[in-house]
């Protein structure tokens, strides 16, 4: 585990930020029909696991991928956004991302949520977490804006926020299935793991 500076941390945010809204509503011809490695599909063995220890998360497993995959807004996403594979400018402040095996359609949160995850601890989730979507959503509607676009910019904010503990859960439930001991299981990643939980139970009734 590795702590990034703040500069680090902003700068592969803006870039994913650029990406989706490059990539939004490409479609995925020629790659993963769903991008990212954890995603339900492809992962039955880990489901299976949590039966063990979480059974409201597994109960709740397919109905946490249709979400996802139900958003309208649609983009390409990395899947394997870590820190590892970014390469940074000797300043920091620039960057680029590199292994793009796990490339398809998903939402936008897949990644965001991956990579604050994989990069901060239980604390500096809790701390960094509004800022870190406020600095995505802005240049999001910037690049997007920039790039001339119809769609309604407020509609999918609202959207993909409402999505970021949903894409958050998503993998934090294969994590609890592939590592129950893993460090990124934490306060942080429980709690919203229930409030998604019992929200999906809520609307099921």
């Amino acid at each position: 585990q590795r702590q990034m500076g703040q500069r680090d941390r902003q700068a592969c945010v803006s870039w994913l930020a650029h990406f989706d809204a490059a990539c939004m509503g490409a479609g995925a011809t020629g790659l993963w029909e769903q991008g990212t490695y954890w995603h339900l599909d492809t992962r039955p063995d880990e489901l299976a696991i949590i039966a063990q220890h979480d059974s409201a998360l597994k109960d709740a497993a397919g109905a946490i991928d249709r979400k996802l995959k139900a958003s309208p807004y649609q983009t390409l996403v990395h899947g394997d956004a870590k820190l590892a594979n970014f390469c940074f400018s000797e300043d920091g402040a620039s960057v680029a991302a590199v292994d793009f095996q796990y490339i398809g359609a998903g939402c936008g949160m897949k990644d965001v949520v991956y990579l604050i995850g994989s990069c901060l601890d239980e604390l500096a989730c809790e701390r960094e977490e509004s800022a870190l979507l406020d600095l995505y959503f802005g240049v999001l509607r910037g690049a997007l804006t920039a790039q001339g676009t119809d769609l309604d910019l407020d509609a999918l904010e609202c959207d993909w926020r409402a999505l970021y503990p949903v894409a958050w859960t998503d993998f934090h439930r294969f994590l609890k299935g592939w590592s129950p001991g893993h460090w990124k299981i934490n306060g942080y990643s429980e709690r919203l793991a229930r409030q998604v939980v019992a929200s999906l139970q809520e609307a099921a009734q």
